[in-house]
């Protein structure tokens, strides 16, 4: 089965192909294991050594007990882009002290999207604000603010994906 989705305001699509799948190579862990149960949106997340919980908002039906799957993609983004704009301007030798990433996440109607090329529908809007300190010249802050929208995550977000959804062999 292959499902398309129509190409967002970004020219994006999101592709789904079950049937012509190649065998992962199960000889290397995955990035990422996610272990849940159907009684309740608690999950857990590990990732290498690392060990994480997600859930829902109460008022979602969850117990609140870890951040939520948007949550966890704002954190992406936020974390790559303060990454990213610290790492160029270290290799820059700016004088740049400090990075605040600020995100919101949000479901609009496309007819409210003036920039967008989407016009039917709802669509995900993802706000990001951006504070910069140090003595950072008016030049320094706009190629700072340039980079950040270069993070390798901003990138993965506004291009085309392709998820390959498969069942796992049973064990």
């Amino acid at each position: 089965m292959n499902r398309q989705a129509a190409p967002d305001r970004r020219g994006s699509k999101l592709q789904m192909n079950a049937s012509t799948l190649p065998a992962v190579d199960r000889a290397n862990p995955a990035n990422v294991v996610v272990h849940g149960n159907a009684s309740s949106f608690r999950q857990e997340i590990i990732t290498g050594k690392h060990h994480l919980h997600a859930d829902e908002p109460v008022s979602a039906g969850g117990d609140d007990a870890g951040p939520s799957p948007y949550d966890y993609l704002l954190a992406a983004l936020g974390v790559c882009t303060s990454m990213t704009v610290g790492f160029y301007a270290r290799r820059k030798q700016m004088p740049l002290e400090n990075i605040t990433v600020s995100l919101w996440h949000s479901r609009i109607h496309a007819k409210d999207c003036e920039e967008c090329e989407t016009k039917e529908g709802m669509l995900d809007r993802i706000d990001m604000d951006i504070e910069l300190t140090g003595s950072l010249t008016a030049e320094q802050h706009a190629k700072l603010m340039e980079i950040a929208g270069k993070c390798p995550v901003h990138r993965t977000l506004t291009s085309e994906i392709n998820i390959r959804l498969r069942a796992a062999a049973a064990s």
